[in-house]
């Protein structure tokens, strides 16, 4: 599988709010921070626990794909993040790194 149709599947899982065919897209040893940023989190299962929490919080969040970069295996999501349909949304640049065909990192720039 290519590394965008990875992240196209996880994002449609994070869509769905399907969270174990979300977490299947990443590496047991994931890592996630913000862009130049020590790592906020380590680990498939601290990964999985925070969107079982964010999805109960925001059960109407969705995200929308603006544009996708892909440069070699890295792949630069620009997307529109909905909490509920009353919230504004907010714009937020993922930037996924690949080990094997999961997705070992990912980088966010939010605005």
């Amino acid at each position: 599988m290519s590394v965008d149709a990875v992240v196209q599947g996880q994002l449609d899982a994070y869509n769905a709010q399907d969270i174990e065919a979300f977490v299947s897209h990443f590496a047991d040893d994931i890592t996630v921070a913000d862009l130049n940023a020590e790592p906020n989190l380590t680990g498939l299962d601290a990964y999985r626990e925070r969107h079982v929490g964010l999805f109960a919080q925001h059960p109407q969040n969705r995200a929308e794909l603006i544009s996708r970069t892909v440069i070699g295996r890295t792949v630069i999501d620009h997307e529109r993040v909905f909490r509920s349909p009353d919230a504004a949304p907010f714009e937020v640049a993922a930037i996924y790194s690949f080990a094997g065909d999961k997705i070992a990192r990912v980088d966010f720039v939010k605005a």
